[in-house]
């Protein structure tokens, strides 16, 4: 046993329940990045004054969250295009496979989000409200390695949709293909050809973002990594090229490594804007604005072609409400909270609502795998540099190895957790398989705290009948396959146990 033990109790003070990171100054500023969460590949569309976005999912559950802003700075989740994944494989866990990079956009009165799944194919999804029922997706063209797609409707009734390679299925990883797609996005009309292949110039080339504008069609595709990639603009007079290409977005002298991928929108003040990722290790892909200039046909990003820190908010709307993705979630509501997700496919038999009004209950699920790869952890991002997070937990085990608790997970993983052994129930620690119990006997209920420095460490502590049990092993957090590392609870064992979880409050800082 080691831990840390104390008299007396850690708490939230009200005030500190806020969203412990916001972009906007209230000066009619704002500070990059504007989402401090793993939105990877967002992509945004404009109707009317509206913004939306969407952004890669992979193997979680539900997936293409759809978020809302005014501004490109003040976001909000407002729903989720795809309950599950398709496929039978997605209900275990698929690391690094599911939804890649969406393309979203609006055309004849409809949404629409084409999306890939490496392995299977290309799909799309529509609705005619952002915020309302999204159909069930369609599969316009099969194909191991096809990623990336975008769509384009041209002026002469002819559409196109753009689309990528993965190394990793097809053995590809610097072309772009141009296909001829039915009107409806029903299929494709034919192979196409591939437009753009300098290999030696940029080496990988991926996520490609199809536009018309003054009578030249561009691509907006980045290339040259995850990590330490540049934002790639192609432009051509023939839908087929030849295209020129103009390196438009780099790192240069600021910290904003590998700055590319997204979306090139304009706003209903003329102004034009770019919304893009930066790599951040185990936070993910978070998410960055740059104003845009065009000149001389090109749009140039940020100011001398490298990211700003900070920099005025759109003029229409330099002075908005301040709004933030959902986190802290007191489980009072009738649905669970758009802010979680499962490491799976999922099934509305796992949890319940109305069981014990005012409380999630979770029914624990055969534990075949390591902790980290269950389906049926309930799951959220990293939503800041560093945070707190505590849950009240009462645990009603059935059987020996009843487990449940809170958790942190990437590829490698660490929890506290209550677990039955006998007739007792424990408190443990795990770290990557390895466990430490610090308490023999526990009874009651427990909060569970941890708490996530700025470098990834991380700390785990109990409160039980009023003492505080502070584990002095500490945990540094790591990246999943493709996305960042995520914080959430979780419930597993044999049939006929369940967990009871009284809220979910994130803060900056917790106070013993």
């Amino acid at each position: 046993m080691n831990t840390v033990s104390s008299q007396g109790e850690f708490t939230v003070e009200a005030t500190s329940l806020a969203y412990p990171w916001t972009p906007d100054g209230g000066d009619g500023t704002y500070r990059n990045p504007v989402l401090h969460a793993d939105y990877s590949d967002p992509d945004v569309v404009r109707q009317g004054g509206d913004f939306w976005m969407t952004a890669s999912s992979f193997n979680c559950t539900p997936g293409l969250p759809i978020l809302h802003s005014r501004d490109l700075v003040n976001w909000t989740l407002v729903n989720h295009a795809l309950k599950n994944v398709p496929g039978d494989r997605y209900q275990e866990v698929q690391p690094g496979c599911g939804v890649w990079a969406p393309a979203l956009r609006f055309h004849e009165g409809k949404f629409w989000i084409f999306f890939p799944t490496p392995d299977e194919g290309i799909y799309v999804t529509t609705a005619t409200d952002p915020r309302g029922e999204w159909s069930e997706p369609h599969l316009v063209q099969a194909g191991k390695g096809l990623i990336d797609p975008c769509p384009l409707w041209d002026d002469d009734g002819q559409a196109y949709l753009v689309y990528a390679y993965a190394g990793s299925r097809a053995g590809i990883k610097h072309r772009l293909r141009i296909c001829p797609m039915a009107w409806d996005a029903s299929r494709l009309l034919g192979e196409g050809r591939i437009v753009f292949h300098e290999p030696e110039k940029h080496p990988t080339l991926e996520g490609p973002k199809f536009l018309k504008r003054d009578g030249w069609y561009y691509i907006l595709a980045p290339a040259g990594g995850v990590e330490t990639g540049w934002q790639l603009a192609l432009r051509a007079r023939n839908v087929y090229g030849p295209y020129e290409d103009k390196i438009v977005l780099a790192q240069g002298n600021t910290a904003v490594n590998g700055p590319h991928q997204g979306a090139l929108v304009d706003a209903v003040d003329g102004s034009w804007w770019f919304v893009h990722f930066q790599d951040a290790g185990f936070h993910g892909r978070i998410v960055h604005l740059q104003p845009v200039r065009w000149e001389n046909g090109w749009p140039l990003m940020g100011i001398n072609g490298e990211p700003v820190e900070r920099h005025a908010k759109l003029g229409s709307a330099a002075v908005s409400e301040v709004r933030v993705p959902q986190t802290s979630d007191e489980f009072d509501a009738a649905q669970l909270g758009l802010q979680w997700q499962w490491n799976a496919n999922h099934k509305a038999e796992w949890f319940s609502l109305t069981a014990r009004p005012g409380w999630l209950r979770l029914y624990a699920q055969p534990s075949v795998a390591s902790l980290n790869q269950l389906p049926n952890l309930l799951l959220q991002k990293f939503p800041a540099p560093g945070f707190a997070v505590e849950t009240q937990l009462e645990f009603s085990p059935q059987n020996e190895g009843d487990e449940a608790g809170l958790m942190i997970a990437g590829r490698s993983f660490a929890s506290i957790s209550l677990r039955r052994a006998g007739r007792l129930v424990q408190l443990l620690l795990r770290r990557d398989g390895i466990e430490n119990v610090l308490r023999d006997e526990v009874a009651g209920p427990v909060r569970l705290r941890a708490t996530v420095e700025a470098n990834g460490l991380c700390r785990f502590q109990t409160l039980v009948a009023g003492e505080t049990i502070a584990a002095r092993e500490t945990f540094i957090a790591t990246k999943g396959v493709w996305i960042g590392a995520k914080v959430g609870i979780f419930a597993v064992g044999s049939s006929g146990g369940h967990a009871d979880f009284d809220h979910f409050r994130f803060s900056p800082a917790l106070s013993a």
